[in-house]
């Protein structure tokens, strides 16, 4: 059984607290944006396409400006309050409701990296795309936020005499690479983009992030408070290690892009060993040497 890494009942409360609050959206708009701007250079329509738990429509109105879908769904766990303009499902990430072969895009804008079972989603997601369908999904990746969890770390080491997480372990690039494979994808890419944001100070910073509806859901997360002067540490530490000339900090964000098609019998296959039609030696211009024999110095 996969380990609950992620409290997910307690993030989708923090994210319906943001919404009712004001959500910040301008991290997620520019992964919506991003997501349109690749999507549009697949030089194809998709007759049937699911977002997959984006906590907004920014993703649905990014996709019908394409006009390259033909039906969008919406499917997130409180997909109720999304637009109704976008046709809504009530799904969880874990445990998708689509038939087998049944969709043709599946998108997701930050929302994947709180699943507990990545590689069962991922191989959920494979098997409801018919083939030669796509995904295309952005997810928080492993180098996020690494300013904020040195701080915590050092101030509860500090004043405490120990340490708690507070930044949860995101997937790192060649990670979400061999979990593509390993899911059935063909022809799988990962790519990462790194952000960064600069605040008055690391209170602002964690304020952006509840109203993001992502601040700590780790199951193993401390369940009393930290004290104050553990905050105050840890605020003082921040501005110490990671702030500007002018007094601003700056929280780095690492975007991870994920790109897998269900196999098809049309797609690009790799070449057999041996099946090269000109030895690589002729193209660099270089004398080939056996294998065994030792290059002259």
């Amino acid at each position: 059984m996969t380990p609950a890494l992620f409290d997910r009942k307690l993030l989708h409360m923090r994210q319906r607290r943001a919404r009712s609050r004001g959500p910040e959206t301008f991290l997620l708009d520019r992964v919506a944006a991003e997501l349109g701007e690749r999507l549009g250079a697949v030089l194809r329509r998709f007759e049937r396409a699911v977002d997959l738990a984006t906590s907004t429509d920014a993703v649905r109105r990014a996709l019908a400006a394409t006009s390259q879908v033909e039906t969008i769904i919406a499917a997130a766990p409180d997909a109720v309050s999304l637009d109704p303009t976008f046709l809504r499902v009530a799904a969880d990430e874990e445990a998708l409701p689509f038939a087998d072969q049944s969709l043709d895009l599946v998108v997701s804008a930050l929302a994947l990296q709180f699943v507990n079972d990545l590689p069962g989603t991922l191989i959920q997601i494979r098997r409801a795309l018919r083939p030669d369908g796509l995904l295309l999904a952005a997810m928080i990746g492993g180098n996020s936020l690494n300013e904020l969890r040195e701080a915590f770390a050092v101030a509860e080491s500090e004043r405490e005499g120990g340490i708690s997480p507070h930044v949860a372990p995101f997937a790192d690039v060649r990670e979400l690479g061999a979990l593509l494979q390993r899911a059935g994808f063909a022809l799988p890419v990962v790519d990462s983009d790194r952000l960064i944001v600069r605040y008055d100070s690391a209170f602002a910073l964690m304020h952006d992030l509840r109203r993001m509806g992502a601040t700590n859901m780790l199951s193993e997360r401390r369940r009393s408070p930290l004290r104050r002067a553990t905050v105050a540490r840890m605020a003082e530490i921040y501005a110490e290690r990671f702030a500007d000339d002018d007094g601003r900090v700056r929280a780095t964000f690492e975007i991870v892009w994920l790109s897998g098609w269900a196999p098809h019998a049309s797609q690009q296959k790799p070449l057999k060993p041996g099946s090269a039609a000109h030895r690589l030696s002729d193209a660099l211009g270089v004398k080939e040497i056996p294998a065994g024999d030792k290059a002259g110095r």
